[in-house]
């Protein structure tokens, strides 16, 4: 199924909630909607399920305008950041009670099917009220998979779940919508989250549609800083900086040798640098930034270090557990080609080389 949105736009009142924007998501595949909480995600899905219409603009389906076609009348499933179970109904019947309102053969053999894929099979005769909160989510999931619908739309599904079991059932679905059909939108505030599902990313930012193509090529080459910014967790580290003839110099008359696109002299740019490309270790070709340790904090397997520079401030993410004491002296070394550079308008200029993979390995 071809989903495709054709200039359009939300209002509610005098709020803009999206500006007017074009998207046409690959047909069976994972588009990822990235952007903080009222980015326009949402309003955005809401328009593609047909729960609300656009103020203005096309909604087409494999070419055909389903702008006024209301939800009912169309072939969508869709999981809430509220796992929505019913209370009074099995787990089994509540998986096949989408099947049951419109024929549907081997109904039991499709929900066994389904409930052993989330692992969930041993729990068909319970009740909502019995299971934990990531089994119900994995209830409501199987639910809406069940169907087989064309479109699918999950709207930050596992949001409410602990760390542990969002873990688990990103690695899960990833999986799963690999072998299907579907074409499925998904959206979230979280890049770590974008990155692990891979397929397609749309980035959007205050109701604005800011770039949109395979997710590991808008992470490594973001159009802006403001893709930057939303791409990024830890957030970019920053540097107003000059170009210089082989690069430019940052505010602490650092020179960076980074070849940019020719604009006909010097002028003021923002350099970039990701919170995972600094590093502990000098190599060869290496360039240091030396700051003073604000904050060291432990998360999982990497130690993220706030420091002051006189570039401004910067964060570290360094692989392993390291210590630090608050005011230490410290270097953080970064290899220039891992720089990004902005223009005047937070336009990309350049950024580290990156090689896709060809479409058919994706």
């Amino acid at each position: 199924m071809q989903l495709t949105l054709e200039d359009v736009q939300q209002r509610a009142g005098s709020q803009v909630l999206l500006y007017p924007m074009t998207l046409a998501p690959y047909p069976g595949q994972m588009t990822i909607l990235l952007g903080v909480t009222q980015a326009g995600k949402t309003s955005l899905m809401r328009i593609m399920a047909g729960l609300d219409r656009p103020s203005h603009g096309t909604v087409r389906v494999d070419g055909v305008d389903v702008t006024r076609v209301p939800v009912r009348e169309r072939n969508v499933a869709m999981v809430y950041q509220q796992f929505i179970n019913y209370p009074s109904m099995t787990v089994r019947d509540n998986i096949a009670s989408p099947l049951r309102l419109g024929v549907a053969d081997r109904v039991d053999e499709r929900v066994k099917a389904m409930a052993s894929r989330l692992h969930i099979e041993h729990l068909l005769d319970r009740y909502p009220a019995e299971l934990s909160g990531g089994q119900q989510q994995r209830v409501a999931l199987a639910r809406a998979l069940v169907k087989e619908a064309p479109l699918v739309l999950l709207d930050e599904p596992l949001v409410n779940l602990d760390y542990k079991l969002r873990e688990a059932l990103r690695e899960e679905l990833a999986e799963l919508f690999v072998q299907g059909d579907s074409t499925v939108i998904y959206a979230t505030t979280e890049p770590a989250e974008a990155l692990l599902l891979g397929g397609y990313t749309a980035v959007l930012d205050a109701g604005e549609l800011l770039q949109y193509g395979p997710t590991a090529e808008v992470f490594h080459c973001p159009r802006s800083i403001r893709v930057a910014r939303v791409f990024s967790d830890p957030p970019m580290n920053l540097f107003l900086a000059q170009r210089d003839g082989e690069g430019f110099v940052l505010r602490s008359g650092l020179r960076v040798q980074r070849e940019l696109p020719d604009s006909g002299g010097r002028g003021d740019i923002m350099a970039g640098l990701r919170a995972g490309a600094l590093r502990l270790e000098q190599r060869p070709g290496s360039l240091a930034l030396e700051g003073e340790v604000k904050l060291a904090e432990i998360s999982g397997s990497d130690t993220f270090v706030h420091a002051t520079t006189v570039d401004g401030d910067v964060v570290a993410q360094l692989p392993g557990v390291h210590r630090f004491e608050l005011g230490a002296r410290l270097q953080l070394y970064f290899d220039p080609a891992q720089t990004y550079a902005f223009d005047a308008t937070g336009d990309l200029l350049v950024a580290p080389a990156y090689r896709p993979l060809p479409r058919e390995a994706r």
